[in-house]
C-alpha cells in the first residue's frame, strides 16, 4: 500500500512505525507542517498499562520511550497552605519534543518518509492523489476532517474554565496540585515533571477570576510573575517559562471536546485528536491517540478489504473511548464546580479529586459522598451499590434538561 499520514504528532508517527513493521513493502510519508523538533507543550503524562501495550506494537520505540520518561508514584496537593500527601499508582512523564524525536528516529531507521515544513491544505491536495490510504492526523482543527465535517458528523463543546500551558525549571517528583483562593475567586495549577530539568505547569481557572485578576489583559511576563506570586510554595522560587512555542507566548484558552459520529470516509481515516479529544485533567490525551494507532494498525492487519478495515477500526475505538470520554467529562466538570469542594477539610478535598470521574458525585453532597465513599472501602455492598447507582442518577439528572 502506498499511506500519507498528514500530521507528525505521537499518533501520526507511531502508526509508521507499526504499519512498516507490518509490512516493510508499504510506502509510508508522513507530512508534518511543522519544522523538525519544534512542537507545542512541555510534557505528556501515561501510565503503565501504556508501556506495556507499546512494547507489543514495537519494543524498540517502547525501550526509548521508557527510558527518556520519568516516574512517580504520589500525589501532592496545597490547599490553603496545607500540603496533603495521596499514595497512588505509578505514572509516566516525558517531553513531547523528546517522544516526538525518538518515534520520528524510529520511523526513518524501519523506511518511513517524513517530510516537514510541509502543508497539507486539504484531501483534494496532490500529494494524496494517488495514496491508498490517507491519515488525518492533524490535530483537533484538523483540515482533512473540516472539509466532510458534516459526513464524520463533528462536534465540538467548549469547556468554561479558561486554561494555560506553562513550564518551569522546578522539578517535581509526585503530580502536584495547588489551590489558591483569591479575592476574585480560586484559581489551581496542576504541576508533574517530565525530565531532570524541566516539569509541566497547567494553571485553570474560572472566567470571573481570570478576568477579576487581569489575566485577559496581562502582558505575558506580567502574568507569569502574578502566577509564580500565586503559586510560591509550590514552585519553590523556581520560574515559570511562558513561551511554549517558538512562534509565540503561550495563550490562556478553552479547551474544546471533539467528538465525530463516524472516523472514516472512502480512504480517509481519523486519527487521534483529529477523531476525538478529551479533557487534559485526565492525562490521557496522548495515551487514547496511540491507543488509536495501535487500533488501526490491528484493523488493516485483520481484514483484507480497507472498507471493513477503517469501519472496524471506528466502530472498536469509538466504544473503547466511551469510558475515558465519560471520565473527562466529569473531571472537567469537578473543576469547574470546584468551589463546592473547597468548603472541605484539604484531606477529604483531595480525597474527592481523585474521585472527580464519578458521576454520582455532582449530585451528592460532598461531605455525604465522602462518608459514602470511605465506608464502600469496607463494605462491598455498599460499594456495588455506588457502582449500580452513579450512572442512573446522571441519566435521571440529564434527561431533566
Amino acid at each position: 500500500m502506498k499511506l500519507a499520514i498528514v500530521g507528525g504528532g505521537p499518533a501520526g508517527l507511531y502508526l509508521s512505525i507499526l504499519l512498516k513493521r507490518q509490512d516493510p513493502s508499504h510506502a509510508i510519508t508522513v507530512y508534518e507542517r511543522n519544522p523538525a523538533g519544534s512542537t507545542y507543550g512541555w510534557g505528556v503524562t501515561y501510565w503503565a498499562g501504556l508501556l506495556d501495550k507499546l512494547r507489543a506494537g514495537d519494543p524498540e520505540s517502547a525501550a526509548a520511550v521508557a527510558e527518556a520518561s520519568v516516574s512517580w508514584t504520589d500525589g501532592v496537593a496545597i490547599v490553603r497552605d496545607e500540603r496533603t500527601v495521596h499514595r497512588g499508582d505509578a505514572g509516566f512523564g516525558i517531553g513531547r519534543r523528546r517522544m516526538l524525536a525518538l518515534l520520528a528516529d524510529r520511523a526513518e531507521e524501519l523506511g518511513v518518509h517524513l517530510e516537514f515544513e510541509h502543508e497539507v491544505p486539504g484531501p483534494e491536495a496532490p500529494e494524496l492523489a494517488d495514496a491508498d490510504l490517507v491519515v488525518a492526523a492533524d490535530g483537533v482543527h484538523s483540515a482533512l476532517r473540516e472539509a466532510h465535517a458534516d459526513h464524520f458528523g463533528s462536534k465540538v463543546t467548549t469547556g468554561r474554565n479558561h486554561y494555560v500551558w506553562l513550564g518551569t525549571t522546578k522539578v517535581f517528583d509526585s503530580f502536584s496540585f495547588a489551590f489558591k483562593e483569591t479575592e476574585h475567586g480560586w484559581i489551581w495549577c496542576y504541576a508533574y515533571g517530565f525530565s531532570g530539568e524541566r516539569s509541566t505547569c497547567v494553571v485553570e481557572c474560572s472566567p470571573e477570576t481570570w478576568t477579576g485578576l487581569g489575566l485577559d489583559t496581562r502582558d505575558e511576563a506580567d502574568g507569569l510573575r502574578l502566577l509564580e506570586k500565586l503559586f510560591h510554595d509550590l514552585l519553590d522560587g523556581h520560574e515559570l517559562i511562558g513561551r511554549e512555542r517558538a512562534d509565540g507566548a503561550a495563550r490562556w484558552l478553552t479547551f474544546r471536546t471533539l467528538t465525530n459520529r463516524v472516523w472514516h470516509r472512502g480512504n480517509l481515516v481519523l486519527l487521534g485528536d483529529a477523531a476525538h479529544t478529551t479533557h487534559y485533567s485526565t492525562g490521557a490525551g496522548t495515551t487514547l491517540a496511540l491507543e488509536d494507532a495501535l487500533g488501526l494498525a490491528d484493523a488493516l492487519r485483520g481484514h483484507a478489504a480497507l472498507e471493513d478495515a477503517l469501519s472496524a477500526y471506528g466502530e472498536q475505538r469509538r466504544s473503547a473511548l466511551v469510558s475515558a470520554q465519560s471520565a473527562a467529562r466529569y473531571s472537567a466538570q469537578w473543576y469547574e464546580q470546584l468551589p463546592r469542594y473547597m468548603r472541605l477539610e484539604p484531606a477529604r478535598m483531595f480525597a474527592l479529586l481523585g474521585q472527580r470521574h464519578s458521576p454520582l458525585l455532582p449530585y451528592v453532597p460532598p461531605q455525604l459522598y465522602y462518608r459514602i465513599d470511605r465506608a464502600a472501602d469496607q463494605l462491598e455492598a455498599l460499594r456495588r451499590l455506588k457502582r449500580w447507582l452513579g450512572p442512573r442518577v446522571a441519566r435521571a439528572v440529564h434527561g431533566r434538561r
